[in-house]
């Protein structure tokens, strides 16, 4: 080989690169499918349409009540649960005003909300010597809500202050013995929403009407304790509630 072939042999091996290694190819299974990310909403409580802050009712309840019992707290009084002979038989008719303090809340059983009622209570005398009982009341309601039905349970308790047509001091055996007296409501039942609007309800309800021993010792103070069953009805005043007072 001459010199002028070798020189042009070297400087082409000094020019030309050498072949860099091709990386292997990372495989792709084309059977395997893309992952999807699932993520889990809870259903929103149909319940939110019946119970939340700020609702406002109008109510009209009604009740029988013919069964006479002791008072119910004559443990606290000293009394011994006695019962005279004079039974009576009551027909309250309440128009209430409800208004639901909050959206509802609170663990398991006890989850729900409260109402403040303010009610005119007019109240028939079927049976006993007085005809008629017209009293103020005030009170609250526990409604227990639950899942995303439409019942719901309640208790509640009524307070109040009226006149009854009192005959003890015209000398009725066993009356009342004056006018002025105070009333104590205690019920329980199960409430029903047919819409946002308007719901029914059905328990029963014990009813105490006595003058708080204000009569004696001219007129003993017997009182009067019944219970029975109660039915209403309720219906929102104002417009549906928005998304905000969720």
């Amino acid at each position: 080989m001459s010199r002028r072939s070798l020189t042009l042999f070297a400087v082409t091996a000094l020019v030309v690169p050498c072949p860099l290694p091709v990386p292997a190819q990372v495989a792709v299974d084309s059977s395997a499918e893309p992952s999807i990310a699932i993520v889990q909403t809870s259903r929103p409580s149909t319940n939110n349409k019946y119970y939340y802050r700020h609702k406002l009712e109008f109510s009209v309840n009604s009740a029988w009540l013919p069964i006479n019992i002791p008072f119910v707290f004559d443990v606290f009084v000293g009394d011994s649960y006695n019962m005279v002979p004079r039974k009576y038989t009551l027909v309250p008719t309440l128009a209430s005003l409800r208004w639901q303090l909050g959206h509802f809340s609170g663990p398991w059983i006890l989850r729900g909300n409260f109402d403040l009622t303010a009610s005119l209570a007019v109240t028939a005398i079927p049976t006993g010597p007085e005809t008629h009982y017209v009293a103020y009341d005030m009170g609250m309601r526990r409604n227990f809500i639950h899942g995303h039905g439409k019942a719901a349970p309640y208790f509640d308790i009524h307070m109040g202050v009226g006149k009854i047509d009192a005959k003890g001091p015209l000398g009725v055996p066993f009356a009342q013995g004056q006018n002025l007296t105070f009333t104590y409501m205690m019920g329980s039942g199960l409430r029903f929403n047919f819409n946002s609007r308007y719901s029914i309800e059905g328990g029963l309800n014990y009813m105490h009407v006595s003058n708080m021993y204000l009569s004696e010792p001219r007129y003993i103070n017997y009182g009067i304790n019944v219970y029975g069953p109660m039915f209403g009805l309720n219906v929102r005043l104002g417009k549906p509630p928005g998304p905000d007072v969720y």
